[in-house]
């Protein structure tokens, strides 16, 4: 039995797989919330957020992402979403940003946040797309939103910036909104 135990505690180990590369704390209500200069030592991204939307009139504010501030039509994206009471998948291709979740906004109480863990698959790669998967969710006290949430950004630049922001750009981030970016080390 020793034995098993120290053959899988080498093969287990995951210590320092994620590491911390920077966090955005949303000070005042800013339009995007943008992470530059990323290094290209990681196998893969992780970005957490922790926001809501300045938004009026609308029960979630629909978040998008873009690499390296490219705005052109590179991009297709698809959407799974319910609210409790209905269920809605999207999808479009040949889009100028990728639609990947949803945070509440004010028409919510100020302390109800959303969350949104994204990943981008391969960012430094310079010969493949680039995925982005996401998971985004918040309860609205008997109401609220989770989604599934996934681009392809159809490009083989490696990513250096990426950035999140409204659909239309018809809200800010409020202030108290955070994001997290960790590299993923590779096996």
């Amino acid at each position: 039995m020793p034995i098993l135990g120290i053959t899988a505690s080498s093969i287990l180990k995951v210590t320092g797989s994620f590491e911390s590369i920077a966090t955005i704390n949303v000070l005042s209500s800013t339009g995007y919330i943008e992470f530059t200069s990323i290094p290209s030592t990681y196998k893969h991204l992780q970005v957490r957020i922790l926001g809501r939307s300045t938004q009026t009139g609308s029960s979630a504010g629909l978040i998008s992402s873009l690499c390296n501030a490219d705005q052109t039509n590179s991009y297709s994206f698809h959407s799974l979403n319910g609210n409790g009471a209905t269920t809605a998948a999207s999808g479009a291709a040949t889009q100028n940003r990728a639609d990947i979740g949803y945070v509440p906004t004010n028409g919510y109480a100020s302390d109800i946040f959303g969350t949104l863990i994204i990943d981008v698959i391969d960012y430094a790669s310079t010969t493949k797309y680039k995925t982005i998967r996401a998971f985004s969710g918040f309860d609205g006290n008997g109401s609220g939103r989770v989604a599934l949430g996934s681009g392809l950004w159809q490009k083989t630049t490696a990513v250096n910036a990426i950035a999140f922001s409204n659909a239309n750009n018809s809200f800010d981030w409020a202030v108290g909104s955070t994001a997290s970016l960790y590299g993923i080390k590779g096996a």
